[in-house]
């Protein structure tokens, strides 16, 4: 009866998980030549700003990070997500 049972829960839980799955690869919309050029003279400099004085604010924020062990978190929100969003994100897309 338990084998039984674990069989339908997994069936359960693998035909929940498919519809998530599709909804999160859903396709966005191509962007338009505007919405690129104005990613790549706009928003790729200012990324490129905010990445750079947001390592000057790592390591202003560091001796205050490491006795509360923040580093990682203070790394993340400041030097990797402006990296990420300047240079691995798609050119036109601003999400």
């Amino acid at each position: 009866m338990k084998k039984w049972l674990a069989i339908v829960l997994i069936l359960a839980l693998m035909a929940t998980a498919a519809p998530v799955s599709s909804f999160a690869q859903a396709e966005r919309p191509e962007p338009s030549a505007t919405e690129i050029t104005f990613d790549v003279l706009v928003i790729r400099p200012l990324g490129i700003a905010a990445t750079v004085v947001g390592a000057g604010l790592f390591i202003v924020t560091l001796p205050f990070a490491l006795p509360t062990g923040g580093v990682g978190l203070s790394a993340r929100k400041l030097v990797a997500d402006p990296f990420t969003f300047t240079f691995l994100r798609p050119v036109g897309y601003h999400e």
